[in-house]
């Protein structure tokens, strides 16, 4: 199915100097099918489910140190994408707990930390943040995995 995020501004990195005022990102399955404007997409998805988020939405962060402390593997990496992050780095993500953990729930694990963008026909890993700086939702594969209640 189809879903249009949308959100007050949407960057396409989140150092953006552009960002688009009242923007969406369209995902398909686990791509980005299309990102500009909310009317312009509504209008490219005629009938897509909306989800309408306050914020900024970007792209999915990379939680760059040690996974924080839980009772469980899943747990960590749940606490993680709680934090906007969809991707940790390898060697915080040490043992074959934590990695299957975070495969079941599409987070990836790098190397080392790279640059992060939203990319059309790119995977919808996607953020978004209110004025403080919390994480509102996590978008992960394609996936609404976090939501702020």
């Amino acid at each position: 199915m189809l879903t249009i995020h949308a959100a007050d501004e949407v960057r396409f990195t989140w150092d953006d100097p552009d960002p688009i005022k009242d923007g969406a990102v369209a995902v398909e399955g686990i791509r980005v099918a299309a990102v500009g404007p909310l009317a312009e997409v509504q209008e490219q998805f005629p009938g897509a489910r909306v989800r309408r988020w306050p914020g900024v939405l970007g792209p999915g962060r990379i939680h760059e140190g040690p996974l924080p402390a839980a009772p469980s593997p899943r747990e960590r990496v749940h606490a993680v994408l709680k934090l906007g992050a969809v991707a940790v780095i390898a060697e915080h993500a040490d043992t074959p707990e934590l990695r299957a953990a975070a495969e079941r729930n599409d987070v990836v694990v790098l190397r080392r930390t790279q640059p992060t963008a939203i990319i059309p026909t790119g995977r919808a890993d996607l953020a978004v943040f209110d004025e403080t700086g919390e994480c509102i939702a996590t978008v992960c594969a394609g996936r609404l995995v976090h939501r702020r209640r």
